[in-house]
């Protein structure tokens, strides 16, 4: 069989660096505006990934769903049949802060979690798993030197998009989370699991607190520049990582 039980691509047609959004079509989005060379290594399940070139150097692009048990799938496959090094995840969130504005941008330094699944990503004891401290410094300081305002903290990966626990959001805020997506703790603790990187950027689409709220249009757009900031970091040959 070539490839895996997700991904059609044989060996060798992913970088060792891959972005990943939720949505595919911002997959194809993302990968059309900013790389060159740019070809489809993946369409099962429509689930778009894309390889070709930034500046010359390679890195693919691909969609992981939603949710920690889709992006499980994917980020496990990527790591463990690919042999992919760091995987970026970069979605939209909902933000938690009264003064956040639709378009804003949340780095994770940590994530957590209280799905089940945590039982299998986090240490004992632990109820966060932290982003790659390189990769993470990197992208702040590419951004702040771009010019791009970020908040760096705590996102809280939920099972649910719609809680049916109405104290949710008080409890979360009151925990100091910046704000809620529904993969980055299964992406944090599987990197830890197989040893490699990763780190989650997310664009504010919804400000809970105020009710503000993005398009759908503007969630598919969401970036736009942003990402060649974050590939500037990532792929900078000073890099150590």
């Amino acid at each position: 069989m070539t490839g895996t039980p997700h991904i059609e691509a044989p060996k060798g047609d992913f970088a060792e660096t891959v972005l990943m959004p939720g949505d595919p079509l911002r997959a194809q989005a993302l990968a059309e505006r900013h790389l060159d060379d740019v070809r489809l290594v993946n369409s099962v399940r429509n689930m778009l990934g894309f390889t070709g070139k930034f500046k010359g150097k390679a890195v693919s692009i691909m969609g992981s769903g939603m949710g920690m048990p889709s992006i499980s799938i994917y980020a496990h496959e990527l790591f463990d049949y690919y042999d992919v090094k760091q995987i970026i995840r970069v979605g939209t969130c909902g933000g938690l802060l009264a003064d956040m504005q639709v378009g804003d941008l949340v780095l994770a330094d940590t994530a957590s979690t209280d799905s089940a699944m945590a039982n299998h990503y986090f240490s004992e004891g632990d109820d966060t798993v932290p982003a790659d401290p390189g990769l993470l410094q990197r992208v702040y300081e590419k951004a702040a030197e771009k010019g791009l305002h970020t908040r760096t903290g705590n996102v809280f990966a939920s099972d649910w998009f719609y809680n049916p626990d109405e104290s949710f959001i008080k409890s979360a805020q009151a925990r100091g989370v910046l704000a809620l997506d529904m993969e980055s703790a299964a992406l944090y603790g599987l990197a830890k699991k197989h040893g490699r990187r990763a780190l989650t950027i997310l664009s504010v689409s919804d400000v809970i607190p105020t009710g503000e709220r993005a398009s759908h249009e503007a969630r598919q757009n969401a970036f736009g520049t942003v990402i060649e900031s974050v590939l500037e970091a990532i792929l900078n040959p000073e890099s150590n990582l």
